[in-house]
C-alpha cells in the first residue's frame, strides 16, 4: 500500500496547536534534573547519591515502558481521536499531579521522603511519555512530505525548546508555586489546542481491522525491530545523539577549568546555545525543502566536526570564541531535532500498512532517547576518571583529557554517524527523504 499524501501545508495556527503540548513537557525534561537534586538537597537534606540513584532508577523505568506504552497508544488512535483525547488529558493530570507531589511533598522522615519522590517521579514521567508518545504518533500520522513532515517536527521541538527555557527561569524568577501554575495551565491550553489541530490518520486506515500478517514472529510491541529500514535509522540516530550528549554533560567542566571562564559567563553559553536552536528551526526547515532530509543531516554532521575541532584549540580565556561555539552548536541542533523525526514519520508512513505501530515505532525510539544521555555519561566520566581529569585539578594532563572528552570523542562519533547515514540510507536510496532498504 502507498504512504498516504496526508497534510499538503501545514498553516502557522496548526502548528501551533499540534506543536503547543511540547513546552509543557519540556518541564519535565532538562530543567527537572537540574532542579530537583538541588532542591531536595538543600530543603529536606536528601544525599545527593541518594538522589542520583533516584533519578537513574526512575529514568531507566520510564525507558523500558516506552514501547509497551507505544503499543496502548497505537490502540487508541485504531479507534477514534475521542479515545486519543481522552487519553491525553488523563496523561496531562497524571503528570500535573506528580509534579505537584514532587515538590510539595507531605512532613515525612528521610527514607519514607525518598519513597515518596519515586512514586511521584514514577508518576510525573508516566504521563510525561504518555503524552509525548501520542504527541509523535500525531505528527507522523499527518502525512505529508519530507519538507511538510520537517515543519510539523519543527513546531514540536521548537516550543519543546521555548519550553526548557520558561522551566529553566520560572523557578528561579517567580517561584515553585508559581511554576507548577504556569505547567498545569500549559498543559491545560494544549489539550484544548489538539481538539483543533490537524486530524491524524486514524481507525481501518492503520490495519485496526486487518489480520496481523506477523502473528507468528513475536510479540506485536517487537515488530519495529524486525523493520530493517527503522534498524538502520535507529543506528544512525544513537550513534549522532551519544555524540551531541557527551558535550551536554561535559560543559560546565570544559568551561571551568579548560576556558577558566568565570561563573557570570556560564548562562550566557547556555542560552546562546538554546536561543541559536530555537532561531534555526525555522530555516532548517526550510532548508528540506531544497537540500532533502538526508543531505542537511550530513550537513549539520559536517559542520558540528568542524566546530568541535575549532573548540579543541580553546584555552583559558577563550570565553567569546567559546559563545560563537555554543551559536554554531545550535544551528547543527536544529537540524539533529528535525531531522531524524521527519525521517521516522516518513518511514513509519511508508510501510506496507501505512502508520502502523507508529506509537511502537516512537516507544523504541524514545527509549534509545533517553539511554544517549545514560550512554553519555557512562562513557564520558569513566573515561575521564581513568585518565586522571578531577573538576578544579588544571595540569596539562588533566586539561588534554576533558578536551579529549568534550571535543576529540564526539567527533569520532559524528563521523561515524555521517558513515552510517551515508552508507545505510544515501548510497542504497535516489531520493533523498527515507531510505527503504526492503
Amino acid at each position: 500500500m502507498a504512504a498516504p499524501q496526508g497534510l499538503s501545508r501545514l498553516p502557522w495556527s496548526q502548528g501551533l496547536r499540534y506543536g503547543l503540548m511540547a513546552l509543557p513537557l519540556a518541564f519535565v525534561a532538562l530543567p527537572l534534573y537540574v532542579l530537583l537534586p538541588n532542591y531536595y538537597a538543600r530543603n529536606f537534606g536528601v544525599p545527593l547519591a541518594s538522589l542520583g540513584a533516584l533519578l537513574l532508577l526512575a529514568r531507566l523505568a520510564d525507558a523500558v515502558v516506552d514501547p509497551l506504552l507505544g503499543r496502548w497508544v497505537d490502540r487508541l488512535f485504531a479507534r477514534s481521536q475521542t479515545q486519543v483525547l481522552r487519553f491525553a488529558v488523563a496523561a496531562a493530570c497524571l503528570l500535573g499531579a506528580g509534579f505537584i507531589a514532587l515538590f510539595f511533598p507531605p512532613r515525612l522522615v528521610q527514607d519514607e521522603l525518598l519513597v515518596w519522590a519515586v512514586c511521584a517521579l514514577l508518576v510525573c514521567y508516566l504521563g510525561y511519555s504518555a503524552l509525548t508518545l501520542v504527541q509523535q504518533s500525531w505528527g507522523a500520522l499527518l502525512g505529508g512530505d519530507a519538507a511538510l513532515r520537517s515543519r510539523v517536527v519543527a513546531w514540536r521541538e521548537g516550543l519543546g525548546l521555548a519550553g526548557v527555557i520558561l522551566a529553566s527561569v520560572a523557578p528561579l524568577a517567580w517561584g515553585l508555586p508559581v511554576t507548577a501554575a504556569i505547567l498545569c495551565l500549559a498543559l491545560a491550553l494544549s489539550c484544548w489546542a489538539w481538539t483543533g489541530a490537524a486530524a491524524p490518520l486514524l481507525g481501518p486506515a492503520l490495519g485496526a481491522d486487518r489480520a496481523d500478517a506477523d502473528a507468528g514472529r513475536g510479540p506485536r510491541v517487537l515488530a519495529p525491530l524486525r523493520y530493517r529500514p527503522f534498524r538502520a535509522l535507529l543506528a544512525v540516530f544513537l550513534a549522532n545523539g551519544i555524540a551531541s550528549a557527551l558535550p551536554a554533560t561535559l560543559i560546565l567542566f570544559f568551561v571551568q577549568d579548560k576556558l577558566q571562564a568565570p561563573a557570570s559567563m556560564e548562562p550566557w553559553f547556555l542560552s546562546s546555545y538554546f536561543l541559536a536552536a530555537g532561531l534555526a528551526m525555522a530555516p532548517s526547515a526550510r532548508l528540506v525543502a531544497r537540500f532533502g532530509l538526508q543531505r542537511l543531516w550530513l550537513a549539520s554532521m559536517a559542520l558540528s566536526v568542524a566546530v568541535f575541532a575549532w573548540a579543541a584549540q580553546l584555552g583559558n580565556g577563550d570565553s567569546l570564541p567559546f559563545i560563537v561555539i555554543c551559536v554554531l552548536s545550535g544551528w547543527c541542533m536544529a537540524a539533529d531535532l528535525t531531522v531524524p523525526g521527519a525521517m521516522l514519520a516518513g518511514l513509519i508512513t511508508s510501510q506496507p500498512v501505512p502508520g502502523r505501530d507508529s506509537g511502537i515505532f516512537w516507544g523504541w525510539w524514545n527509549m534509545a532517547a533517553k539511554l544517549n544521555l545514560a550512554l553519555a555519561a557512562g562513557l564520558a566520566l569513566p573515561l575521564l576518571s581513568y585518565a586522571g581529569y578531577e573538576p578544579g585539578y588544571r595540569t596539562q594532563a588533566a586539561l588534554r583529557s576533558i578536551t579529549w572528552a568534550y571535543c576529540v570523542l564526539p567527533c569520532l562519533l559524528k563521523l561515524a554517524a555521517a558513515a552510517l547515514l551515508y552508507f545505510l540510507f544515501m548510497r542504497k536510496t535516489p531520493c533523498n527523504d527515507v531510505a527503504y532498504l526492503r
